[in-house]
C-alpha cells in the first residue's frame, strides 16, 4: 500500500497536511455558558497532526442543546474560548473547522431553558440524554416550528458560520448526521410537513440547502462543509427509501462547490453494512469534491480507501480520544491505545488530556 494518506490535500480553501481527520467528539467538558472548557485547548493541540479537525458539536443558538455542557458559538464569551483554542491548534500546524449544531429534537426543556424542543415536526424520538441533575432521561416530545422560525433557525447557521470564522476556526461543518435537526427534516421517519419543508424528498432536502447557502453567505463556499449519516439508526431516525433522498441530497450540495461531504458510513459507532445494498460510492461521484469517509475505520483499511480513490480522506473518532499522536501511530504501525469509555463524557483531564503520545 502506498503512503497516499499522509500526503496533503486541498480542502476548499484549506491546505490540510495529510488525509486523516478528527471525526467531532462530544466530550461534554464546556463551562459555564456554554464555553469551551480551558482544557480544550491543550485536548485539541494534542491531536493537531491530523491534517483536519472537525470540533465537537456547537450549538448555534441556546436551544438548539441536547446534553448537558455541549459548548456554544452564539455568544461573545463562547467565541473568545474558541479562540484560544484555535490559535493553540495552529500553533501547532493544524487545521481545525468548528461543528455548528443543533439538535432539534433530541432534546429537554433542561437544556433549553424550559422551552419545548423543536423538530420539523411533533413527533417524539425514542432517545435519551443526560440533564443537569445528573439522571439519564427521555427526551422531550418537541413541537413542530413554524415557518417564521425556520427562517430564524437558517439565519442562524449563517451566524454561526461567521461567529465561527471570528473565533480563528479555518471553515465549518454543518451537522446533517446522526438523528438530529437537519437530519430530522431530511429523513421522512422524522419530517410529516405538509408544506414546501416536507413530503417530496425535493421538499425535505430543502432545510439543509437553505442551512448550507446561509453559511456559504457568511463565510464562502470554499470553508463550507456538512456531514451527513444517510442510513445510521442513531437517535431513532429513519427513512422509507433513504438512497434517491440522498442522491439528490448530495447533488444539490454538488452544484454549490462546498469544500467537503463528510460521510458516516453505515450504523454511526456500529455496523457498516447495516443497509447492504446502499451505494455509497455513488454519493462520492455525485458530490466530485473532496469525501471524507468515516466509521469503522482502522489504519489499514484507511489506506486501502485511499490508495483506490473510495475516498479523500478519512474521519477517526474514539482512536483519536486516546491517541493523541494517531498519524504517527498509522505511519509507523505502532499499537493503539484503547479508550477510557467511562471518561468519554463530562469530567476533567482524566481520560480527555492525560493518554500520552507514544514519544512520552
Amino acid at each position: 500500500m502506498s503512503d497516499k494518506i499522509f500526503t496533503p490535500i486541498k480542502i476548499g480553501a484549506i491546505e490540510a497536511k495529510n488525509r486523516i481527520a478528527m471525526a467531532p467528539l462530544t466530550r461534554s467538558r464546556a463551562v459555564d455558558g456554554d464555553v469551551p472548557n480551558p482544557l480544550a485547548i491543550t485536548y485539541y493541540k494534542q491531536r493537531a497532526q491530523a491534517g483536519l479537525i472537525v470540533s465537537e458539536g456547537t450549538q448555534i443558538r441556546p436551544d438548539g442543546k441536547g446534553y448537558v455542557t455541549t459548548p456554544g458559538i452564539y455568544s461573545p464569551a463562547q467565541i473568545a474560548g474558541w479562540k484560544k483554542v484555535t490559535d493553540a491548534v495552529h500553533e501547532a500546524g493544524g487545521k481545525i473547522v468548528a461543528q455548528i449544531w443543533h439538535v432539534g429534537r433530541i432534546s429537554h426543556p433542561d437544556h433549553t431553558g424550559g422551552t419545548q424542543p423543536v423538530a420539523p415536526s411533533a413527533v417524539a424520538a425514542n432517545a435519551k440524554t443526560f440533564i443537569s441533575s445528573g439522571e439519564f432521561v427521555p427526551v422531550a416530545a418537541p413541537r413542530a416550528l413554524t415557518l417564521d422560525e425556520i427562517k430564524q433557525v437558517v439565519a442562524d447557521y449563517g451566524t454561526a458560520a461567521k461567529n465561527a470564522i471570528a473565533a480563528g476556526f479555518d471553515g465549518v461543518e454543518l451537522h446533517g448526521a446522526n438523528g438530529y435537526l437537519i437530519d430530522q427534516f431530511l429523513r421522512d421517519g422524522a419530517n410529516k410537513r405538509t408544506d414546501q419543508y416536507g413530503g417530496s424528498i425535493e421538499n425535505r432536502v430543502r432545510f439543509m440547502t437553505e442551512a448550507v447557502d446561509a453559511a456559504i453567505a457568511a463565510i464562502g463556499a470554499d470553508r463550507v462543509g456538512i456531514r451527513l449519516s444517510p442510513v445510521t439508526p442513531a437517535n431513532d431516525l429513519s427513512d422509507s427509501n433513504p438512497q434517491p433522498l440522498f442522491d439528490l441530497a448530495v447533488s444539490e450540495l454538488s452544484k454549490r462547490k462546498i469544500a467537503f461531504l463528510h460521510m458516516v458510513e453505515g450504523a454511526t459507532g456500529g455496523p457498516r453494512d447495516i443497509v447492504p445494498d446502499f451505494d455509497f460510492q455513488k454519493l462520492k461521484k455525485l458530490f466530485g469534491g473532496v469525501y471524507i469517509a468515516n466509521n469503522g475505520f482502522d489504519g489499514e483499511m484507511a489506506k486501502k480507501a485511499i490508495d483506490s480513490g473510495e475516498a479523500d480522506m478519512v474521519a477517526f473518532g474514539k482512536w483519536f480520544i486516546s491517541n493523541p499522536d494517531l498519524v504517527e501511530r498509522i505511519k509507523t504501525n505502532a499499537p493503539l491505545a484503547a479508550p477510557d469509555k467511562d471518561t468519554f463524557y463530562g469530567g476533567g483531564a482524566k481520560g480527555y488530556t492525560d493518554y500520552p503520545a507514544l514519544s512520552a
